[in-house]
């Protein structure tokens, strides 16, 4: 039995927790890969090209975006990033789960484009943990940090939108809740109907 793969589009203001929530549940799915998105922003400390982002320059960025090759792209907090159109064609053809660490902007033109797409938010408990959490990580300067937390309160109004909402408070309540998302989706009616309509003649 062979279904196309379901695109898992993941979103939340940063510091959230949404990139390690995504890496947690892909090593519990063999089935499920993560889409390395393109961002102009430099790597933070720990970071792989071609693992966690693929780095690009700024111009780099915007030849693919005028040759088409990405299926949503974005500016946030001053950087861009992109998904690339190529990458999720060949997973879901080949029947294999994604999941898209991306922001609203990016998940509404998916919306636009792709019928079948699952939409997740995560919330973080409240904006002084989130504050909390952008603080501890020490990646970004204190005007970085403002600017993240000025926008986490339009992003957490896009929620509203979302076919899921986890708060992720406690982190493993919280993967416990993404897994559940993640196996519920794939037995759903309509996915399992149409791959095994032809063996049931039905």
């Amino acid at each position: 039995m062979k279904r196309e793969g379901i695109l898992f589009i993941i979103s939340a203001p940063s510091g959230a927790g949404k990139t390690t929530l995504c890496k947690e549940v892909i090593d519990i799915f063999p089935n499920l890969r993560h889409s390395v998105s393109y961002t102009t922003r430099p790597p933070r400390p720990g970071e792989v090209h071609g693992r966690d982002y693929f780095f690009v320059s700024r111009e780099e960025f915007d030849r693919m975006v005028a040759a088409g090759e990405f299926a949503e792209h974005a500016e946030v907090h001053g950087n861009f990033y992109g998904t690339a159109l190529k990458t999720l064609e060949e997973y879901r053809k080949c029947g294999i789960d994604v999941i898209l660490d991306i922001d609203c902007q990016g998940a509404r033109q998916l919306k636009e484009k792709y019928h079948g797409g699952v939409y997740i938010f995560i919330l973080p408990p409240s904006f002084q943990e989130l504050r909390r959490r952008l603080d501890t990580r020490s990646s970004d300067s204190d005007e970085i940090i403002e600017r993240r937390i000025r926008g986490a309160a339009w992003e957490i109004r896009e929620s509203r939108w979302y076919d899921y909402i986890i708060v992720n408070d406690v982190f493993s309540k919280a993967v416990e809740e993404l897994k559940s998302v993640l196996i519920a989706e794939g037995c759903r009616s309509s996915r399992v109907m149409e791959a095994v309509s032809e063996l049931f003649e039905i």
